[in-house]
């Protein structure tokens, strides 16, 4: 008598090992990065003004993360948000402002809007741009598009 049934178990189980290896996605952490600068504006400004963002987005608790450093610029900032979707040189409409206190700006949001997974694929795809607001630039003296940091 042949021996060929423990090849025939492990053959029947296999599928379900298979199917186990692929269960729900993990969350990772994304490292995200911009410079800011005057031409990077729509329109572009004539600010000397720079900065940089550097932050992390959590794909699986929605959470964006930011430090926003700046120098140079024309005044107080008024105002910082984060728009999208918008490639560089394009408007985007506002997705989450920035609560502006001195330079570094930190803080974070959940993204939680009804698009939450559309405001993910925009934000991981460059998509989503920063902008710094004064008096003397009421529309942005700085802007940055985000993109994945290496």
């Amino acid at each position: 008598m042949s021996n060929h049934k423990p090849m025939l178990a492990l053959i029947a189980a296999t599928p379900a090992v298979l199917l186990a290896s692929y269960g729900p996605s993990r969350a990772e952490i994304v490292n995200l990065k911009a410079d800011l600068k005057g031409s990077e504006e729509t329109p572009p400004s004539t600010s000397g003004g720079t900065g940089s963002f550097t932050g992390t987005y959590d794909t699986k608790t929605k959470k964006l993360t930011w430090t926003i450093s700046y120098t140079g610029l024309t005044g107080p900032v008024t105002q910082a948000d984060f728009h999208g979707p918008a490639g560089a040189g394009k408007y985007g409409s506002i997705k989450v402002r920035v609560v502006v206190n001195h330079s570094p700006i930190e803080g974070s949001a959940i993204l939680t809007k009804p698009t939450a997974k559309a405001l993910d694929n925009d934000l991981l795809n460059g998509k989503f741009y920063i902008n710094l607001h004064t008096a003397a630039y009421p529309r942005g003296e700085i802007r940055g598009q985000i993109v994945k940091a290496l």
